[in-house]
């Protein structure tokens, strides 16, 4: 009597059938998949000839204690000019990404800065003016009293006050992630992600996070860049000592464990030829 076996031709389909799922497995845990919502203000339509976004007030930032101070009083003589203004030339060391408008590219190294440094109480010491209150005003105010007192003594004097340590810190899926000193002090969160060289492919653009010391107590804002709505935002335009953090999207987290995946990859495909090689050597 003859016996047929069938169970090696049912097999074999199901064998194949396993090999393919392993394979699609490795390729699935070895890609990465790139994120969909990579444009900014997606809300905008891309026909629209004009479109008009109401933006929240600008507020002049206000002198806080440890901020440093560039004050510069001119003079019809330039003797005096240079007396007045001799202690801007002493140099504070600020651990930043510096830059100036129009200057050369920013450096990881620390940078020296010049000017007079406001003490915890908020005063700050100045030639010829004598000791000043400064905490919660904004530099055109603190330019406009110095500039009345100096008129005491000469005639028409100029005045130029303006931070010197406006430091913005960027971390995260950034291109240059580091602590920058502004060029001014109208600064909005897309001039400080410009300033770090925009979010990496990786970033995830629905949930930047701000975080700003408001003196005895910390805040936290979310951000979503791919709507237009955050021009409207109170915390758009940045303070001094505020930090951006740019999280990683899913994508940037699987890539970080190559390794684990390079292993699964190649476990997959040994085990691949293994059964493949048994089957054939069965058969």
């Amino acid at each position: 009597m003859r016996i047929i076996n069938y169970g090696s031709r049912t097999t074999k389909p199901r064998l194949y059938l396993l090999l393919l799922l392993a394979g699609s497995m490795s390729l699935y845990f070895a890609s990465c998949s790139t994120p969909k919502n990579i444009t900014y203000f997606r809300d905008i339509p891309d026909s629209a000839k004009k479109t008009v976004i109401d933006q929240t007030t600008f507020y002049t930032p206000q002198i806080q204690p440890d901020d440093i101070l560039q004050v510069t009083i001119q003079t019809l003589d330039p003797s005096s000019t240079a007396l007045l203004n001799q202690q801007n030339t002493a140099t504070w060391q600020v651990t930043a990404n510096s830059t100036g408008q129009g200057g050369p590219a920013p450096t990881s190294s620390s940078s020296s800065v010049s000017g007079y440094l406001v003490d915890k109480d908020g005063y700050v010491v100045l030639p010829l003016i004598g000791k000043m209150f400064v905490k919660g005003k904004s530099t055109d105010v603190v330019r406009d009293e110095v500039r009345t007192k100096a008129a005491e003594f000469y005639k028409d004097p100029v005045v130029n006050v303006r931070f010197v340590n406006f430091k913005i810190t960027v971390l995260g899926e950034v291109a240059k992630p580091a602590s920058y000193i502004m060029p001014n002090e109208k600064v909005s969160l897309l001039d400080a992600l410009g300033m770090a060289g925009d979010l990496t492919i990786y970033g995830k653009r629905e949930n930047i996070l701000l975080i700003r010391d408001s003196g005895a107590k910390k805040e936290f804002i979310r951000f979503n860049i791919n709507d237009s709505r955050m021009f409207s935002s109170p915390y758009f335009y940045l303070r001094q000592g505020d930090v951006v953090y740019v999280e990683p999207n899913k994508a940037k987290v699987a890539s970080t464990d190559v390794a684990r995946t390079r292993n699964f990859t190649i476990a997959v495909s040994l085990l691949s030829l293994i059964v493949v090689l048994a089957t054939r050597i069965k058969l």
